[in-house]
């Protein structure tokens, strides 16, 4: 991560389970004790559920800013990503750095990630931190001046389809990042989009689409298969929406 996360208290949200089939679901390859993170190269992408990336890019061509201003992509960057939004969704197109921070393991640690933290802004249902080598999660910016995620229906493990050329990969939001900065995603993320996801130099400079489905909540957060349930079917809505 670019810096380190602050540590929110976020409350559980219920949710009344989708009622559509649940799509296949390929997990994510386990990380080899003997690998230290950048010395992979990612796993091939695995497809989650049938929305094409095609047909949600093209949802999202035109920007109607929901921000009071615009986020920089990193540190010293022009501030010219702003968050925009369409009546069920918000959305952004931004990089993609990668976040470490959450329970230490064999890949995301202080030794592979100089700027770690061991705290994520939202924790697993046991109380535990969240773990960036195996969930997909997306990283917003600390509520501010330019945008409050909270006043737009996002929260912790609010559901998130993250798009990469023609992948599409279902996430939650698990972390909060820079109040200025925008555009970050966890360890796992990245890989199954096919980005390296070295924390030191990895990610990606442009190409990213994260929208974020308003009033969603997987629970528990830490339930990727409920992540890519819930997505699969909020991304049809969204598809449907005028």
């Amino acid at each position: 991560m670019r810096v380190q996360s602050l540590t929110l208290v976020a409350a559980s949200a219920a949710l009344v389970a989708p009622t559509t089939s649940p799509p296949v679901v390929r997990t994510h390859e386990a990380a080899r004790p003997h690998e230290a993170a950048g010395t992979r190269a990612p796993a091939a992408a695995a497809r989650e559920g049938t929305v094409l990336a095609a047909d949600l890019l093209a949802k999202v061509r035109d920007c109607a800013p929901v921000s009071n201003g615009r986020y920089r992509s990193d540190d010293g960057a022009a501030a010219d990503i702003p968050v925009c939004g369409r009546r069920d969704a918000v959305f952004w197109k931004a990089d993609m750095d990668i976040d470490c921070d959450g329970r230490p393991g064999l890949l995301c640690n202080e030794s592979t990630d100089p700027s770690f933290s061991d705290a994520t802004a939202f924790q697993q249902s046991d109380g535990r931190q969240l773990n960036a080598e195996t969930l997909p999660y997306i990283v917003v910016p600390t509520a501010g001046d330019i945008w409050d995620h909270r006043e737009h229906g996002v929260q912790g493990g609010s559901v998130a389809a993250v798009i990469y050329q023609d992948r599409v990969q279902y996430a939650v939001v698990g972390d909060t990042g820079p109040h200025d900065i925008i555009g970050e995603a966890s360890y796992a993320t990245a890989q199954a989009l096919g980005i390296r996801p070295d924390p030191r130099g990895g990610g990606t400079d442009s190409g990213v689409t994260y929208i974020v489905f308003k009033n969603s909540a997987v629970s528990p957060i830490e339930n990727h298969v409920g992540a890519v349930t819930q997505g699969e079917a909020l991304a049809r809505e969204f598809l449907r929406e005028d």
